[in-house]
This record gives structure tokens, C-alpha cells and sequence, in this order.
């Protein structure tokens, strides 16, 4: 097993893993298929609401399942959940190389609903909170750009093996990706071991292995591993909906942008390379943007780091709002760092915030609720372009949308207790 017999090195080795599972589960069910929609356009004469409906059916299922898998991630692990994972992955890109029909299309995509929730952000943010305590945002940062590398790495495969073989080709192929990530999480993943009860006054000997443990100086320090508070106490507290609404309002806007940004910059001409690359250099952004601000979360106010990453998010949407194409690789650019930062924020504030008790049902019951705005975002902005045959109204409204995200955050606040020993003291004012 890698490095498991260095309690300083491993959990790093973790996060690493974390990233590159996020990668290839991401970059596979998500980021990496608006290449081929022209393929499908072109082939089968399906309009863009069509093929975007799969992206809604597998967030959709991935939200709803979310909870129900969440509590396999908590009983079982992540490891074993993501063996599964990894399977339905290449029997999945299997049957997409073979497509035939629409019904098809959203019956693989059903399925990678289940991919996303056993391999993808929730496993791999408890996998990694796990093994961290005094580093947990840096790691959670380092795990996070996976998303990113999905989207630069995967839409340059693709359109790579369009050109050298065919789209059909290129799926078969790339079930190469979750082949070798099964045999790495079969030979060199272990979970976390559960932390032992500490003594009074003392540390806890047994404790997950910390690469830098010790008291961290901030009011706003991370709930230790294995601590927490339960589900239901999560779900009485106004932070976790406001954190919800966040989520939900942020996952429509990026989603439906980098679903559409292919196409959008196709219908202005650009030849496929390049609009390839500016979904690349987006994803390329969102990865700087979630390493620097997972960095600096760690040593900064992460209340102030969220309310920048969500303005930076906001003038990126003004960007687009203009529908100046000469501006797009600006709006590209700014709307990939903002949403780097609020994607590790985010997921940073939830585990901070609730712990990591029963972190999969807390994530999962987050996840319906984000994933279904994703999947809108990804859906209705192809179906209004459909219905306008322009992507003004869907840029108001991916405005309009991280507005009431930097509202919900004013709602945001730090328990006042972090564990479930003290009942009824679930919020602090102020």
C-alpha cells in the first residue's frame, strides 16, 4: 500500500487521490461532453434541449440519491463505494460508444448519476476531511482542482480522438480512465482510522494521522475528524439551507456555463479547437482559483474569501450579460476563478461547519438540492435557447441567480456548539 506506513506523507497522498478520482468521474460524466453535442447534432438532428436533458437526468438522480448513497458512504466508506463506482464507469462508456437513440442516451446518463455520488465530490470531500483537521481547506483545495482537470483535460481528449477516429471511438476508449482509478483504489486506498476518545485534557491517541496537528489559532478552526454534529441537528440550523440555496444558485450558473460555452462560441464561428480551448482555460481558472483560495482559507477569514469568490463569480456574469463576444475570454477567465473559490469554500464551510459525523448525509442532502440546479442550469438554458434561438435571457438570469447567492451568505453564521453535547445552542447571532 502507498505510503501507508508514513502517517505524514499518506493523507496527502490522499488528497492527490481525491483529485485525480475527481477528475476522471467528473471530467467523464460532465465536463468533458459538450464536444461531442455538434457529433450528436449532426448525427442524429437532436435540438440542444434534447442533449442537455441528459446532464439533468444524471444530477437529478445523482442529488436524489445523494442522502440514501450518503449513508453507504458513512457505513461502508468511501473505498468500497467508489470500487462500484469505478465499474459502472466503464460499463457505462461502453454502451455510449454503441449509442443509438435518445432513450439510450438518458439511460447511461441514469447511470452516471451513480458514478457522481460514489466517486465524485461527496466521496471524495469525506475521504479527504477524513485524514485533515489544521489543513483541511488547503486539502480540500488540492482534492477539488480533480473537477477542474476534468474540464481541461477531458474536452482536449475528446475532440483529439473525434479528429483521429470518431466520437464512438473516443468513448470506447476512455474507459481506460476509470479502469486504471479501479485498480488504484483497489491496491492503495484505505480509509481513515476512526479517531479514539481523548482524555481530559489531552490529545487523541489513535486519531486519524494529522501531517501538522495541534490547535488551530482561528475562531473559525475546522471540527476535528470524527466529530460533528448529527443530521438533524444540520438540517435545524438556517446555515445549512442558506448553504443550500448557495449552492444550488452557484451550481446553475457554472454548469449551464460550461455546458454551453462550446456551443455558444460555435454559433459565433469559432472553429472546434478553440472553443475547446475556452472550456479548458475555464476549468484552468476554477483549478487556480480553488488551490489559492483553499490556501488562503486556511489563514484568512473564509466568510471574507466566500464573499469575494462570489463577487468575482458575479462580474464574470456582467461579462457575459454583454453578449460581446470579443469579451469572452475575460468572462471566461473571471467566471472560472470566482467559481473556483466558491466550490472549495463551499464545501470547506460544510465540513467546518458541520463536522464529519455524519458529513455523507449533510453533503448528500446538499447535493439534491445543488445537483438539481446544476441539471437546470445545464437543461433550461438549452431549452430557452431552443425557444429564443439566443443565450441573452439564460446570461440574465445566471446574474440574477449569483445575486441571491450573495444573499444567502449573509445568513451563514458558526454553530456555537460543534459537537451535539450541548442541545439546543445550534446558532450563534451575530
Amino acid at each position: 500500500m502507498i505510503g501507508s506506513n508514513d502517517k505524514k506523507l499518506y493523507p496527502w497522498f490522499i488528497a492527490a487521490f481525491a483529485s485525480i478520482a475527481l477528475m476522471v468521474s467528473n471530467g467523464l460524466t460532465i465536463s468533458g461532453l459538450s464536444v461531442y453535442d455538434v457529433e450528436f447534432i449532426n448525427e442524429f438532428g437532436w435540438s440542444r434541449g434534447e442533449i442537455k436533458l441528459r446532464d439533468m437526468v444524471t444530477l437529478l438522480l445523482a442529488g436524489l440519491a445523494a442522502p440514501f448513497v450518503g449513508v453507504l458512504l458513512d457505513r461502508y466508506g468511501v473505498r468500497r463505494c467508489m470500487l462500484a463506482g469505478w465499474v459502472v464507469l466503464i460499463l457505462s462508456y461502453f454502451a455510449y460508444s454503441r449509442l443509438g437513440s435518445l432513450a439510450g442516451l438518458y439511460l447511461i446518463h441514469a447511470a452516471f448519476a451513480l458514478v457522481l455520488v460514489v466517486c465524485g465530490l461527496n466521496a471524495a470531500v469525506i475521504l479527504v476531511s477524513k485524514w485533515f483537521t489544521r489543513y483541511r481547506g488547503t486539502a480540500i483545495g488540492i482534492a477539488l482542482m480533480g473537477t477542474s482537470l476534468g474540464g481541461i483535460v477531458f474536452p482536449q481528449y475528446g475532440t483529439a480522438m473525434i479528429e483521429l477516429l470518431n466520437w464512438r471511438g473516443a468513448f470506447a476508449w476512455g474507459s481506460v480512465f476509470p479502469a486504471v482509478l479501479l485498480l488504484i483504489t483497489w491496491f492503495a486506498v484505505r480509509e481513515a482510522p476512526r479517531p479514539a476518545a481523548p482524555a481530559a485534557g489531552a490529545g487523541a491517541p489513535g486519531a486519524a494521522p494529522d501531517p501538522d496537528a495541534g490547535t488551530v489559532p482561528r475562531s473559525d478552526r475546522a471540527i476535528p475528524s470524527g466529530d460533528g454534529v448529527s443530521f438533524a441537528t444540520a438540517l435545524r440550523s438556517p446555515t445549512f439551507w442558506a448553504l443550500a440555496v448557495i449552492a444550488m444558485t452557484t451550481f446553475y450558473t457554472v454548469l449551464g456555463v460550461q455546458a454551453h460555452i462550446f456551443l455558444y462560441m460555435s454559433d459565433a464561428q469559432f472553429d472546434a479547437r478553440t472553443a475547446t480551448n475556452a472550456i479548458s482555460l475555464f476549468f484552468f481558472c476554477a483549478l487556480i482559483g480553488k488551490f489559492a483560495f483553499g490556501l488562503a482559507s486556511d489563514f484568512l477569514d473564509s466568510r471574507k474569501v466566500f464573499y469575494g469568490n462570489i463577487l468575482v463569480m458575479l462580474l464574470g456574469s456582467l461579462i457575459l450579460v454583454r453578449m460581446d463576444i470579443a469579451l469572452i475570454w475575460i468572462a471566461v477567465v473571471t467566471f472560472g476563478l470566482g467559481w473556483g473559490g466558491v466550490y472549495t469554500v463551499l464545501q470547506l464551510t460544510v465540513m467546518n461547519t458541520f463536522g464529519t459525523r455524519d458529513a455523507g448525509k449533510i453533503l448528500g442532502t446538499i447535493t439534491v438540492l445543488d445537483a438539481t440546479g446544476g441539471g437546470l442550469g445545464i437543461w433550461l438554458t438549452g431549452v430557452i435557447y431552443d425557444a429564443t434561438g439566443s443565450y441573452e435571457i439564460p446570461f440574465l438570469i445566471f446574474a440574477a441567480l449569483i445575486l441571491a447567492a450573495m444573499a444567502a451568505l449573509t445568513r451563514v453564521r458558526p454553530l456555537a456548539v460543534q459537537t451535539d453535547a450541548a442541545p439546543g445552542t445550534a446558532e450563534r447571532a451575530g
